[in-house]
């Protein structure tokens, strides 16, 4: 190993502890080791949210009765969005489409052992991705299609709460 491998080797080891100092050690786990990453090819619910700070965040279902099979999610965000889209979707698999509505920006910053303020918001789009994927089959369903989806550019859009932080 020469020394600019060491130098780069031993840098990527100081900003991770640090990250783990910052953000907690269950966050930086999830966001090095994403869970239930990237795209389904056919979901029965899909939604797309761009919050406030200019993260998009997707979310796609699959849904077998009224239970969450399983759920994907991609986002272009920060380590903290990796981590609570990683959280969500691991929260929602074998839920039935009410428990999952129950995933609030709460429940996914108390399984991650919180996030510093200025990062919540990451919990809160997550939480809203997968509220907004759920709604949307559910109204498609309602009309008689198999599946739903529902996007939206960005957090005017979303729930009152995000409406809040983007300053609506």
């Amino acid at each position: 190993m020469d020394d600019f491998d060491r130098f780069a080797r031993d840098l990527q080891e100081t900003i991770i502890k640090q990250a783990r100092e910052y953000y907690g050690e269950r966050v930086v786990e999830f966001w090095l080791n994403p869970r239930n990453m990237g795209s389904l090819d056919h979901p029965q619910a899909y939604a797309r949210i761009t919050g406030p700070c200019g993260d998009t965040m997707e979310i796609f279902l699959e849904i077998k009765g009224d239970r969450i099979t399983k759920a994907t999610f991609t986002t272009d965000g920060c380590g903290p969005s990796l981590a609570c889209g990683s959280m969500v979707t691991q929260l929602a698999v074998g839920k039935t489409l009410e428990e999952a509505q129950a995933i609030t920006q709460d429940v996914i910053l108390e399984e991650l052992g919180g996030l510093p303020d200025e990062s919540k918001h990451c919990a809160l789009l997550a939480s809203d991705t997968l509220a907004s994927a759920i709604t949307g089959f559910l109204s498609a369903k309602s009309q008689g299609k198999s599946t739903g989806h529902a996007l939206e550019d960005d957090a005017s859009e979303a729930t009152p709460a995000l409406e809040k932080l983007n300053g609506s």
